[in-house]
């Protein structure tokens, strides 16, 4: 059976230094749909202890009010990770992060300790999701088989920086040197029917580069993206929000659809276009959105 959140709103994931407890205790205000409380790169190697400790009372005793928690663990490759796990289980996070992800076993190695943490903590098995940043070319490649590795993987996310780092290539601010791995990895999430999430935008004072690229992943088919700062949150939410008269025409899709279909019509026109069945699912995912964003006011 599928968690009840695993195909949530996620328009905005922002990131959130979990060695700092002023950046962690009221992030809500913003209303961001996700934050990343980050116990990773953020956090000084000599301060990973006080940052889970700062995590776990924020998880216990701060009401974020709706907002989805997502705790970014430290690699595989380091001795952090399990206990990474163990604080954001017994905390009450909704999901875990896996940076550097490379391959399905990865996801799978933290998937089992998710769950053994489960059952220490006593909460519901399952109950924990799970995303996967892919920040390595191994990692984009191997796209596929990580979005099926879990039930519990709700999605996949790029991490530009490592990712170029590894491409051996500067990170341009033009997106050209993304353009392979967004859509490998859009394609691959679409076919696993798991969501995919672009990488940040550091350059704060370029905020017209960022609306940009916010509209060429929008258009790409990305159900969101990671953020660094506040700041971002409206620009991305008014972009992957519906307009008006893409709600009305998903609308007339819709019915039009269903009463063609019930009277055996194939094809037809809605506002002078050629629609058919092929459009339905589009023209209810826009609707879907719509009620997410709180912007539908209809009844279908």
């Amino acid at each position: 059976m599928s968690h009840p959140d695993k195909y949530r709103l996620r328009r905005t994931m922002m990131f959130l230094n979990c060695q700092k407890p002023s950046l962690i205790k009221d992030p809500y205000v913003y209303k961001p749909d996700s934050i990343m409380l980050d116990l990773e790169d953020a956090v000084a190697e000599r301060e990973k202890d006080a940052a889970r400790y700062s995590l776990y009372h924020a998880l216990q005793e701060i009401d974020y009010r709706g907002v989805e928690r997502v705790v970014r663990i430290n690699g595989l490759d380091t001795d952090l990770w399990r206990e990474d796990v163990r604080c954001a289980v017994a905390g009450g996070c909704d999901s875990i992060r896996i940076p550097k992800t490379e391959t399905a076993d990865d996801v799978r190695t933290v998937e089992y300790a998710i769950a053994e943490a489960e059952r220490e903590f006593r909460r519901p098995v399952g109950s924990v999701l799970i995303m996967a940043a892919l920040e390595s070319a191994r990692g984009v490649i191997n796209a596929m088989s990580i979005c099926d590795s879990s039930e519990r993987l709700f999605g996949i996310a790029l991490s530009g920086g490592d990712f170029s780092r590894d491409l051996q290539v500067p990170i341009s601010g033009t997106g050209v040197e993304f353009m392979g791995a967004r859509q490998h990895m859009i394609i691959a999430a679409r076919a696993a029917k798991v969501q995919c999430f672009d990488t940040v935008w550091t350059n704060l004072d370029d905020m017209e580069g960022f609306r940009k690229e916010v509209e060429t992943i929008h258009a790409m088919g990305f159900d969101g993206k990671s953020i660094v700062n506040p700041r971002q949150i409206p620009v991305v939410h008014e972009i992957y929000t519906p307009k008006q008269k893409d709600i009305v025409y998903a609308e007339k899709v819709v019915r039009e659809i269903e009463d063609k279909r019930a009277k055996g019509i194939g094809v037809f026109t809605v506002d002078g276009k050629m629609i058919d069945i092929a459009f339905y699912d589009g023209a209810k995912r826009t609707i879907a959105l719509a009620k997410a964003s709180g912007v539908y006011k209809g009844d279908l």
